[in-house]
Protein backbone atom coordinates (compact mmCIF):
# COMPACT_ATOMS: atom_id res chain seq x y z
CA UNK A 1 0.00 0.00 0.00
CA UNK A 2 1.52 3.53 -0.84
CA UNK A 3 0.11 5.32 1.91
CA UNK A 4 1.60 2.81 3.80
CA UNK A 5 4.98 3.07 2.61
CA UNK A 6 7.88 4.94 3.72
CA UNK A 7 9.96 5.51 0.30
CA UNK A 8 6.78 7.23 -1.14
CA UNK A 9 6.31 9.56 1.96
CA UNK A 10 9.84 10.44 1.30
CA UNK A 11 9.29 10.89 -2.30
CA UNK A 12 5.62 13.02 -1.83
CA UNK A 13 7.57 15.36 0.44
CA UNK A 14 10.11 16.01 -1.80
CA UNK A 15 7.87 16.69 -4.42
CA UNK A 16 6.34 18.89 -2.48
CA UNK A 17 9.09 20.53 -1.17
CA UNK A 18 9.93 21.43 -4.87
CA UNK A 19 6.42 22.33 -5.66
CA UNK A 20 6.79 25.06 -2.73
CA UNK A 21 10.14 26.25 -2.90
CA UNK A 22 12.21 24.69 -6.31
CA UNK A 23 14.52 23.21 -4.42
CA UNK A 24 15.16 19.10 -4.67
CA UNK A 25 15.96 18.08 -1.65
CA UNK A 26 18.55 14.87 -0.19
CA UNK A 27 17.39 12.32 2.14
CA UNK A 28 19.51 14.42 4.72
CA UNK A 29 18.37 17.34 3.77
CA UNK A 30 14.39 16.46 3.66
CA UNK A 31 13.57 16.92 7.04
CA UNK A 32 14.49 20.53 7.28
CA UNK A 33 13.68 21.19 3.78
CA UNK A 34 9.86 20.17 4.27
CA UNK A 35 9.68 22.86 7.76
CA UNK A 36 11.31 25.49 5.85
CA UNK A 37 8.55 24.50 2.53
CA UNK A 38 5.60 24.50 5.01
CA UNK A 39 6.66 27.61 6.86
CA UNK A 40 6.02 29.24 3.92
CA UNK A 41 2.28 28.24 3.83
CA UNK A 42 1.59 28.33 7.55
CA UNK A 43 0.49 31.03 9.82
CA UNK A 44 3.66 30.02 11.95
CA UNK A 45 7.08 28.44 11.32
CA UNK A 46 7.82 24.83 11.58
CA UNK A 47 9.82 23.89 14.05
CA UNK A 48 13.23 22.84 13.24
CA UNK A 49 15.45 21.42 16.02
CA UNK A 50 17.06 17.70 16.16
CA UNK A 51 13.81 17.01 13.74
CA UNK A 52 11.51 16.46 16.92
CA UNK A 53 8.36 17.85 17.17
CA UNK A 54 7.87 20.79 19.68
CA UNK A 55 5.35 20.34 22.06
CA UNK A 56 2.91 23.14 23.08
CA UNK A 57 -0.27 23.56 25.26
CA UNK A 58 -3.60 25.49 25.86
CA UNK A 59 -1.82 28.73 25.94
CA UNK A 60 0.51 28.12 23.19
CA UNK A 61 0.19 29.93 20.06
CA UNK A 62 -1.48 27.28 17.94
CA UNK A 63 -3.55 26.97 20.69
CA UNK A 64 -4.40 30.63 20.03
CA UNK A 65 -4.59 30.41 16.18
CA UNK A 66 -6.85 27.28 16.34
CA UNK A 67 -9.67 29.46 18.65
CA UNK A 68 -9.56 32.23 16.66
CA UNK A 69 -10.06 30.77 13.42
CA UNK A 70 -12.53 28.29 14.84
CA UNK A 71 -10.08 25.16 14.24
CA UNK A 72 -11.04 21.99 15.90
CA UNK A 73 -13.56 23.92 18.30
CA UNK A 74 -14.53 20.69 19.77
CA UNK A 75 -11.01 19.98 21.28
CA UNK A 76 -10.42 23.41 22.40
CA UNK A 77 -13.49 25.11 23.43
CA UNK A 78 -13.54 22.84 26.30
CA UNK A 79 -10.05 22.84 27.06
CA UNK A 80 -9.10 22.99 31.05
CA UNK A 81 -5.80 24.81 32.18
CA UNK A 82 -2.77 22.34 32.68
CA UNK A 83 -0.21 22.57 35.78
CA UNK A 84 3.39 22.09 35.60
CA UNK A 85 3.07 17.91 36.45
CA UNK A 86 0.50 17.38 33.86
CA UNK A 87 2.61 18.67 31.21
CA UNK A 88 5.86 16.99 32.43
CA UNK A 89 3.23 13.64 32.70
CA UNK A 90 1.92 13.70 29.03
CA UNK A 91 5.73 14.79 27.87
CA UNK A 92 6.87 11.36 29.22
CA UNK A 93 4.11 9.61 27.83
CA UNK A 94 4.62 11.00 24.24
CA UNK A 95 8.72 10.45 24.49
CA UNK A 96 7.87 7.14 25.75
CA UNK A 97 5.09 6.27 23.28
CA UNK A 98 7.33 7.49 20.02
CA UNK A 99 10.48 5.11 21.48
CA UNK A 100 7.52 2.46 21.74
CA UNK A 101 6.39 3.11 17.93
CA UNK A 102 10.16 3.04 16.63
CA UNK A 103 10.94 -0.47 18.37
CA UNK A 104 6.92 -1.77 17.18
CA UNK A 105 7.73 -0.19 13.91
CA UNK A 106 10.77 1.84 13.04
CA UNK A 107 9.04 2.65 9.14
CA UNK A 108 5.63 4.03 10.88
CA UNK A 109 8.40 5.82 13.29
CA UNK A 110 9.76 7.67 10.93
CA UNK A 111 7.06 8.45 8.93
CA UNK A 112 5.84 10.13 12.10
CA UNK A 113 9.06 11.98 13.21
CA UNK A 114 9.09 13.58 9.49
CA UNK A 115 5.85 14.82 9.00
CA UNK A 116 5.15 16.15 12.44
CA UNK A 117 6.79 18.56 13.95
CA UNK A 118 4.55 20.50 16.13
CA UNK A 119 2.08 18.71 18.94
CA UNK A 120 -0.78 20.72 21.09
CA UNK A 121 -1.66 18.70 24.09
CA UNK A 122 -4.67 19.97 25.94
CA UNK A 123 -7.17 18.58 28.49
CA UNK A 124 -10.58 19.35 27.06
CA UNK A 125 -12.73 16.38 27.80
CA UNK A 126 -13.01 15.66 23.99
CA UNK A 127 -10.05 12.18 23.77
CA UNK A 128 -8.31 11.89 20.62
CA UNK A 129 -6.65 14.60 18.55
CA UNK A 130 -6.83 16.31 15.28
CA UNK A 131 -4.74 17.39 11.98
CA UNK A 132 -5.55 19.81 8.88
CA UNK A 133 -4.51 20.13 5.97
CA UNK A 134 -4.15 24.41 6.57
CA UNK A 135 -1.56 23.30 9.43
CA UNK A 136 0.33 20.91 8.00
CA UNK A 137 3.18 19.23 9.95
CA UNK A 138 1.00 20.44 13.24
CA UNK A 139 -0.76 17.83 15.52
CA UNK A 140 -3.31 18.42 18.28
CA UNK A 141 -3.80 15.74 21.84
CA UNK A 142 -6.31 15.79 24.01
CA UNK A 143 -5.40 12.41 26.18
CA UNK A 144 -7.99 10.75 27.95
CA UNK A 145 -7.94 9.96 31.66
CA UNK A 146 -7.57 6.71 31.06
CA UNK A 147 -4.75 7.06 28.68
CA UNK A 148 -1.54 4.66 28.28
CA UNK A 149 1.22 5.01 26.17
CA UNK A 150 -0.31 2.72 23.90
CA UNK A 151 -2.95 5.41 23.00
CA UNK A 152 -0.24 8.13 23.12
CA UNK A 153 1.18 6.18 19.86
CA UNK A 154 -1.83 5.03 18.38
CA UNK A 155 -2.91 9.00 18.19
CA UNK A 156 0.74 10.22 17.19
CA UNK A 157 0.19 7.63 14.47
CA UNK A 158 -3.35 8.28 13.53
CA UNK A 159 -2.56 12.04 12.84
CA UNK A 160 0.66 11.27 11.21
CA UNK A 161 -1.30 9.12 8.57
CA UNK A 162 -3.77 12.14 8.16
CA UNK A 163 -0.81 14.17 7.46
CA UNK A 164 0.89 11.74 4.97
CA UNK A 165 -2.76 11.48 3.02
CA UNK A 166 -2.31 15.63 2.72
CA UNK A 167 0.96 15.78 1.44
CA UNK A 168 0.30 13.11 -1.19
CA UNK A 169 -3.38 15.01 -2.02
CA UNK A 170 -1.20 18.14 -2.10
CA UNK A 171 1.28 16.41 -5.27
CA UNK A 172 -1.60 14.77 -7.01
CA UNK A 173 -4.43 15.02 -5.79
CA UNK A 174 -6.71 13.01 -4.23
CA UNK A 175 -10.07 14.01 -5.42
CA UNK A 176 -11.87 15.43 -8.67
CA UNK A 177 -13.70 17.94 -6.80
CA UNK A 178 -12.66 20.33 -3.85
CA UNK A 179 -13.10 19.52 -0.42
CA UNK A 180 -16.29 21.82 0.01
CA UNK A 181 -17.88 20.27 -2.32
CA UNK A 182 -17.11 16.64 -1.09
CA UNK A 183 -20.03 17.37 1.49
CA UNK A 184 -23.02 17.47 -0.15
CA UNK A 185 -24.84 14.81 0.71
CA UNK A 186 -24.66 12.60 -2.65
CA UNK A 187 -20.68 12.55 -1.74
CA UNK A 188 -21.04 11.30 1.36
CA UNK A 189 -20.13 8.24 2.56
CA UNK A 190 -20.02 5.14 5.89
CA UNK A 191 -16.79 6.04 8.03
CA UNK A 192 -14.74 3.27 8.89
CA UNK A 193 -14.17 4.78 12.56
CA UNK A 194 -17.24 7.32 13.41
CA UNK A 195 -19.38 3.79 12.73
CA UNK A 196 -22.52 4.10 10.58
CA UNK A 197 -22.23 7.80 10.26
CA UNK A 198 -22.38 9.20 6.78
CA UNK A 199 -18.74 11.65 5.96
CA UNK A 200 -18.22 14.19 3.46
CA UNK A 201 -16.00 11.27 0.91
CA UNK A 202 -12.26 12.79 2.04
CA UNK A 203 -13.00 12.76 5.35
CA UNK A 204 -15.07 9.02 5.22
CA UNK A 205 -11.57 8.27 2.86
CA UNK A 206 -9.12 9.10 5.51
CA UNK A 207 -10.93 7.79 8.64
CA UNK A 208 -10.81 4.14 6.43
CA UNK A 209 -7.33 4.52 5.76
CA UNK A 210 -5.76 5.45 9.30
CA UNK A 211 -7.31 2.15 10.25
CA UNK A 212 -4.73 0.47 9.19
CA UNK A 213 -2.14 1.81 10.98
CA UNK A 214 -3.81 1.44 14.11
CA UNK A 215 -5.14 -2.41 13.38
CA UNK A 216 -1.31 -3.07 12.76
CA UNK A 217 0.27 -1.70 15.67
CA UNK A 218 -2.71 -3.39 18.18
CA UNK A 219 -1.57 -6.61 15.65
CA UNK A 220 2.28 -5.64 16.21
CA UNK A 221 1.56 -5.70 19.76
CA UNK A 222 -0.91 -8.57 20.20
CA UNK A 223 -3.77 -6.57 21.07
CA UNK A 224 -7.31 -6.92 19.28
CA UNK A 225 -9.82 -4.03 20.32
CA UNK A 226 -8.65 -2.14 17.30
CA UNK A 227 -8.90 -4.74 15.25
CA UNK A 228 -12.14 -6.24 16.28
CA UNK A 229 -13.75 -2.92 16.76
CA UNK A 230 -12.51 -2.02 12.77
CA UNK A 231 -12.80 -4.81 10.47
CA UNK A 232 -16.47 -4.94 9.42
CA UNK A 233 -16.89 -1.11 9.71
CA UNK A 234 -13.99 -0.77 7.50
CA UNK A 235 -15.16 -3.46 4.61
CA UNK A 236 -18.68 -1.27 4.95
CA UNK A 237 -16.86 2.20 4.31
CA UNK A 238 -14.38 0.21 1.43
CA UNK A 239 -17.93 -0.77 0.07
CA UNK A 240 -19.45 2.87 0.28
CA UNK A 241 -16.21 4.17 -1.13
CA UNK A 242 -15.88 2.30 -3.89
CA UNK A 243 -19.65 3.51 -5.06
CA UNK A 244 -18.05 7.03 -4.98
CA UNK A 245 -14.97 5.75 -7.29
CA UNK A 246 -15.09 7.62 -10.03
CA UNK A 247 -14.62 11.23 -7.67
CA UNK A 248 -11.41 9.88 -6.46
CA UNK A 249 -8.51 10.98 -9.21
CA UNK A 250 -6.49 8.45 -10.62
CA UNK A 251 -3.84 8.25 -7.62
CA UNK A 252 -6.88 8.49 -5.56
CA UNK A 253 -8.42 5.50 -6.93
CA UNK A 254 -4.94 3.63 -6.71
CA UNK A 255 -4.84 4.29 -2.87
CA UNK A 256 -8.73 3.27 -2.05
CA UNK A 257 -8.16 -0.19 -4.53
CA UNK A 258 -4.94 -0.42 -2.15
CA UNK A 259 -7.37 -0.13 1.00
CA UNK A 260 -9.91 -2.15 -0.18
CA UNK A 261 -7.38 -5.29 -0.73
CA UNK A 262 -6.57 -5.06 2.70
CA UNK A 263 -9.93 -4.64 4.02
CA UNK A 264 -11.16 -7.78 2.12
CA UNK A 265 -8.44 -9.75 3.54
CA UNK A 266 -6.82 -8.13 6.68
CA UNK A 267 -3.26 -9.31 6.28
CA UNK A 268 -0.90 -7.97 8.48
CA UNK A 269 2.07 -9.64 6.95
CA UNK A 270 1.46 -7.51 3.84
CA UNK A 271 0.75 -4.05 5.62
CA UNK A 272 4.75 -4.98 6.82
CA UNK A 273 5.98 -5.71 3.82
CA UNK A 274 4.73 -2.30 2.08
CA UNK A 275 6.26 0.11 4.64
CA UNK A 276 9.74 -0.84 3.52
CA UNK A 277 9.10 -2.51 -0.30
CA UNK A 278 10.62 0.21 -2.46
CA UNK A 279 7.92 -1.18 -5.29
CA UNK A 280 5.56 1.39 -3.27
CA UNK A 281 7.54 4.23 -3.13
CA UNK A 282 6.86 5.76 -6.59
CA UNK A 283 3.86 7.14 -8.95
CA UNK A 284 4.27 9.49 -11.39
CA UNK A 285 7.06 12.33 -12.26
CA UNK A 286 4.85 14.99 -12.59
CA UNK A 287 4.91 17.46 -9.48
CA UNK A 288 1.31 19.26 -9.09
CA UNK A 289 1.97 23.24 -10.49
Amino acid sequence: MHFMNLGHTYENTARLVHALSNQRPTLEELPVAYRRAITTIRPLAAHNSDNYPLISFEDGEWADHCRTHNIFGHIFDGATPSDKETRENWEAHLAVAMRLLDETSPGLFRMARLLVTDIVILNSGADGGGSASQMPGVVVMSPGPNWGVPEYMECLVHESMHLNLFVGGAVYGSFKLPSIELEADEHRALSAVKIGQRRPLDKAFHAAVVTVPLMYLQHQRGATTLIDLYTESLRDACADLTAHRGTFTDYGAMLLDELCEFAAGIDFTHVAETISNPAFAGYRPEVAA
